[in-house]
């Protein structure tokens, strides 16, 4: 005879103590509670992203016709001077001959400007050194003079001269149009 425990019930679901069930609670209790710490979060993590007017400083667009050969516009871009220089003939021929020159900080005429576009040369216009703006048309190399400690920069905004351990920055920049181009 087999042994069976009087008033013991076979069938769990008559207790309430079916296992499937409890698991359910705790994994829809633990998702909840993900939902609930992800909403609280989301509002100091959003506060982190950059505010609309700072985006906003992040590119800009310039009207290249304004611009004559052999002249430079001082622009400001993320709170630094930018230069613009519409570069001569000859302004774009002595930086290629600098090339080949004994560079600090390496780096052809060629690299520091778009292809089909050596007239356009556009720079961070601060000096590598202390952060001072140069001056255009100062030193012995034709290009730009930091009156600070004498830094001496040719044609093609490369550190020639003087403490600057780096040539002029050549920020991210694209032409949008003959006339127009997008910096940043």
């Amino acid at each position: 005879m087999a042994d069976t425990v009087v008033g013991a019930n076979p069938d769990p679901h008559v207790t309430g103590d079916d296992p499937d069930r409890r698991d359910f609670i705790h994994i829809a209790a633990g998702v909840a509670a993900l939902g609930l710490v992800g909403g609280l979060a989301w509002p100091f993590i959003d506060q982190m992203n950059p505010a609309g007017d700072t985006l906003a400083l992040a590119s800009i667009e310039f009207d290249l016709s304004k611009v004559e050969p052999g002249q430079q516009v001082v622009v400001k871009w993320r709170g630094k001077p930018l230069f613009v220089r519409n570069r001569t003939p000859k302004e774009i021929q002595e930086a290629i001959q600098g090339d080949h020159a004994d560079l600090r900080d390496p780096a052809t005429d060629e690299s520091r400007h778009k292809p089909g576009k050596a007239n356009w040369l556009v720079l961070v216009g601060t000096c590598t050194h202390l952060g001072c703006v140069p001056t255009f048309g100062g030193g012995e190399y034709g290009g730009w003079f930091c009156p600070c400690h004498g830094s001496v920069y040719d044609t093609s905004g490369r550190i020639r001269k003087g403490p600057a351990p780096k040539n002029l920055e050549v920020p991210t920049y694209a032409f949008l149009s003959d006339t127009k181009v997008k910096i940043g």
